[in-house]
């Protein structure tokens, strides 16, 4: 046999062997979720079979005493057992929220975080960090946060991105272009108007991008209380990670928002009364872990916001860690009606990002 043949036929093996190796990679990992979700529906179901239990004996002790007739004292006495068990079925299940700090696809900065918040004792725990999640052999990444967000899908209200989730307008448009000078889609003569007002008060005078900008940018660009350097949807840095984010979103069966971490931790910390000058620095390799210490200690003490020990010091040492508890909060505060509205002027059908109110 030649040398190619032999090749051809090394070849051949080896793809085999790789798609063998696929599917019982990922078959194993379906199965241990499978398996995990079996186990806790029939603890749920046994447990729920002994409160029944319970309520049909003292219903038939019930019966005993009164000599075959059930009181309304007894019907009342069963009922409670029932409707408490239900009741608590519902106040022991938390509403969950994810945040999510997503890097580049063939990176391992990307972090995930599961926020718990039991609306009976109003308490909010950090549950789950999940830190650096990267591809194994023929496990992706992206397939990794897809199966942590079904993991954690029972009561998930949304997942927080940190990176943009839609096109600038120009990207999208099918109509017959004027150029952006002379447009009058409603998005366009937004930022038109809207640069005329920045380009009054700086010099030089900046021209908006609308192929590679949103409103939003602009917006919290130069619309704020404070001046935010955040990058363009379609820019260099943020356009490959907005085609991954597209792409986990497009499998999400729940709420995805985005989140601009920056402007939430400024947001946040003036009310924790954190310094500025560590609001301005959190992710600076000098002195930024002492920042997002003195900020995650304050949100312990001040929102009673639990975090374990270990996690505490993953978010202290890695900032994409704590961007991702920040989504995650973010969207807690969004479900609590606590984050920004868009402004009146603010295109309709526009992207927005979600952030804290002023306090």
């Amino acid at each position: 046999m030649s040398n190619s043949r032999v090749s051809s036929s090394r070849r051949k093996t080896s793809r085999k062997n790789s798609v063998k190796t696929v599917t019982k990679t990922t078959g194993k990992f379906a199965a241990q979720s499978a398996a995990k979700a079996k186990y806790a529906a029939k603890d749920k179901a046994k447990n729920k079979a002994n409160k029944k239990a319970t309520a049909k004996k003292f219903l038939d002790n019930a019966v005993v005493k009164s000599k075959g007739k059930v009181s309304d004292k007894a019907s009342v006495a069963v009922n409670k057992i029932l409707l408490a068990d239900e009741l608590d079925n519902k106040l022991s299940q938390p509403i969950r929220f994810i945040g999510l700090s997503l890097s580049g696809g063939k990176a391992d900065k990307s972090c995930l975080v599961v926020l718990d918040y039991f609306t009976d004792q109003k308490k909010i725990f950090l549950s789950r960090l999940y830190e650096k999640i990267k591809t194994e052999e023929f496990i992706s990444a992206d397939l990794k946060i897809h199966e942590i967000v079904t993991q954690y899908q029972d009561r998930l209200e949304s997942v927080a991105f940190d990176v943009p989730l839609s096109m600038p307008k120009c990207i999208n448009c099918r109509l017959q272009c004027p150029g952006y000078e002379s447009c009058e889609e409603a998005e366009i003569v937004w930022l038109r108007n809207f640069y005329q007002k920045v380009n009054q008060n700086k010099r030089p005078n900046k021209l908006f991008t609308p192929y590679t900008q949103r409103c939003i940018e602009a917006f919290v660009a130069h619309g704020l209380e404070e001046t935010f350097e955040i990058h363009h949807a379609l820019g260099a840095n943020q356009a490959p990670l907005l085609a991954r984010a597209a792409f986990i979103k497009r499998r999400l069966q729940v709420e995805a928002i985005e989140v601009f971490p920056k402007l939430s931790v400024w947001r946040l910390g003036l009310e924790l009364k954190v310094a500025k000058s560590h609001l301005r620095h959190y992710r600076h390799s000098v002195g930024g872990d002492e920042s997002r210490r003195l900020f995650l200690q304050a949100m312990a003490d001040k929102y009673g916001l639990f975090i374990y020990q270990q996690d505490m010091k993953s978010m202290i040492d890695n900032y994409h860690a704590f961007e991702a508890l920040i989504c995650a909060y973010t969207a807690f505060l969004k479900f609590q009606k606590q984050t920004q509205a868009k402004p009146k002027s603010f295109p309709e059908g526009e992207a927005w990002i979600d952030f804290p109110i002023e306090n």
